[in-house]
């Protein structure tokens, strides 16, 4: 959040499963389109948020799973847990917030009682939520009674239940919404205030986020039936939340265009490379371009054209270095080259590329430096790469590649330099 010296032009907060990600599309379409756009035209000046239901630990394993962006923040253990940027560095001000009128001894003693309560792994049992499963059918009757029985006992907690099976106990303060509440409190007071929040979800305990003033919110085309019933109660006349068409994170894109909240056209619904231009020079948009063209190559999902080597050959310097993550320094238009033989390779095959965390820097007037974490995933193998590229902007010629260094990044499962082209 340190590389925001302005207010984000927009910040994104989303719930992940079913929202962000579809576990019914196994080649992750509608995650990638969402992330080619975000690394396009929000990274450098917006906010990303992962709020999700999840404990650290299940977070951690969606990310080892799915090609997740790395958020700026992340509220994880539904509302109870906020961390920043890739170490999740813990917000310890929240942390005292949630203490209060707390007692989670308590709360164990008294939900125990119920045989129809089922208590979940012990990773989801969390300093401030204790999780159980219960039968649908028994859902509402247990938290009516479970709610009286806290009341009685002095406890100021909540109850929520979502996914058709999940019942999570908080503290009052607590929430997907409260959560979200006390960031943007944190924001304003930095003098940070996002210019939009869009927030994003699929479930009963994603209608907090609704509930927050002067944010809109969509909730995905395929959202379960107990927050389209939230909404069809509480907020089916507030023109700022819309159920969309599309599923999942495909929804998300539709609603920064319904609601006007900055481009949603993402790179990936542009078909021809050439053509995928932008008006302004933005040396993060040619890398998510080349990248995404690269897969398209070696996918064999573009003509195996003179024209499209000619053009990448034509923005590289003719003294331009590539230096492979084995230390290997190569010419980058000789790269060019050898990325001819590798046409269709992966036709056929589950092989998609993705660029993380692209930020670019305006180091001297014509020259910028773009950084970023480069990934592949090919079959059930993922390997990326941490990428420092240099362009420099000619007149007439637009930006040109300088000069690419990688090196392996240490999430990297696999670090063969052998198959690795650029």
């Amino acid at each position: 959040m340190e590389r925001l010296t302005s207010p984000p032009r927009l910040m994104i907060v989303s719930d992940l499963d079913h929202t962000m990600v579809d576990h019914h599309d196994p080649e992750n379409l509608s995650l990638l389109r969402f992330n080619s756009l975000w690394e396009h035209a929000y990274r450098h000046d917006s906010l990303l948020v992962f709020s999700t239901g999840r404990s650290p630990t299940l977070y951690k394993e969606l990310r080892k799973e799915k090609p997740l962006l790395t958020p700026d923040i992340t509220i994880m253990s539904v509302g109870t847990e906020i961390t920043y940027g890739n170490s999740m560095v813990p917000d310890h001000g929240w942390v005292e917030t949630l203490n209060n009128k707390w007692d989670l001894g308590f709360v164990k003693e008294e939900a125990g009682k119920f045989p129809e309560l089922k208590l979940q792994a012990e990773t989801e049992q969390r300093p401030h939520k204790v999780s159980f499963y219960v039968d649908k059918s028994k859902a509402q009757e247990v938290t009516k009674e479970l709610s009286q029985r806290f009341l009685k006992r002095g406890l100021d907690v909540k109850i929520i239940y979502s996914g058709g099976m999940d019942l999570d106990i908080l503290p009052q303060g607590a929430g997907k919404g409260q959560a979200l509440a006390y960031l943007l409190k944190k924001l304003k007071t930095e003098g940070k205030l996002p210019v939009n929040t869009l927030a994003c979800g699929d479930s009963g305990n994603d209608a907090e986020l609704f509930s927050i003033p002067d944010v809109y919110g969509v909730m995905v085309s395929n959202a379960q039936e107990e927050l389209l019933k939230w909404h069809a109660e509480n907020a089916k006349d507030n023109p700022k939340v819309i159920h969309a068409k599309e599923r999942c994170a495909g929804g998300i894109i539709q609603a920064i265009g319904h609601f006007k909240l900055g481009p949603n056209l993402s790179p990936r619904d542009v078909s021809d490379f050439l053509e995928c231009k932008v008006e302004n020079v933005n040396p993060g948009h040619e890398v998510v371009k080349f990248f995404l063209f690269y897969e398209r190559w070696r996918r064999g999902e573009v003509e195996n054209s003179e024209a499209y080597t000619a053009s990448l050959k034509a923005s590289s310097h003719p003294g331009g270095v590539f230096v492979h993550p084995s230390g290997t320094e190569k010419s980058l238009r000789d790269t060019i080259d050898e990325l001819r033989k590798y046409h269709g390779d992966k036709q056929g095959k589950k092989f998609r590329v993705w660029a993380d965390q692209v930020l670019a820097t305006d180091t001297t007037p014509g020259t910028w430096i773009v950084k970023l974490d480069k990934w592949e995933q090919d079959g059930e193998e993922r390997r990326g790469c941490t990428t420092t590229v240099k362009f420099t902007a000619k007149e007439g010629e637009g930006l040109v590649w300088e000069h690419v260094q990688q090196t392996w990044s240490e999430e990297s499962k696999v670090k063969d330099d052998s198959s690795w082209i650029i």
